[in-house]
């Protein structure tokens, strides 16, 4: 049996305990702020500002890809009949060397876009999550290492798999923020 003095000692530690597991803290990716009545999303093509043509196709895809993984909604790929819709608009792309070889010459490249991208209520009329400035960048490595590099496609097209990363973790990012409200 504990005395008084064993239970007041005791009692900062329970109160930690009882407080850290209420805190609200839950699982990122797990839940939904959304309304129950939006069952089916819209998600058109989005738009593309910049000079690089194609790349808001595979974003557009990619954030498609990442709703339909969720499970959560049907979706479509226009704005007709959806209880949601996601639109965006990619403003900037811009390449910046970041490493250089024995010879001087850029071997790695920081991608960086920029893209506008909202959700709307359809039903309410209003939107409910918005980013008028969402920022990716990532570095990959040049196959065959140039001075210059004016061609945005040719270093894509050299390696794919970093704008594909890219173009994962903004579908990945957007869809947390729109379905968590962040």
């Amino acid at each position: 049996m504990m005395n008084r003095r064993q239970v007041l000692r005791a009692l900062p530690a329970i109160a930690a305990g009882v407080g850290a597991a209420s805190c609200g803290y839950a699982l990122a990716g797990r839940g939904s702020f959304l309304p129950d009545y939006i069952k089916t999303l819209g998600i058109p093509m989005f738009g593309n500002t910049t000079a690089f043509p194609t790349i808001e196709q595979v974003l557009t895809q990619k954030v498609r890809e990442e709703f339909q993984a969720s499970r959560r909604y049907e979706v479509i790929p226009s704005d007709a009949g959806a209880d949601g819709i996601v639109r965006g608009e990619i403003t900037s792309v811009t390449t910046q060397p970041v490493g250089l070889n024995d010879a001087q010459l850029a071997s790695r490249y920081r991608f960086t876009m920029v893209a506008k991208v909202a959700f709307e209520d359809v039903k309410q009329q209003k939107t409910l999550w918005e980013n008028a400035a969402l920022s990716f960048s990532e570095e990959y490595d040049l196959g065959s290492p140039t001075s210059t590099v004016q061609d945005f496609s040719a270093i894509v097209g050299g390696n794919r798999a970093a704008f594909d990363r890219i173009a994962t973790d903004f579908a990945k990012s957007v869809v947390s923020a729109i379905l968590e409200a962040f």
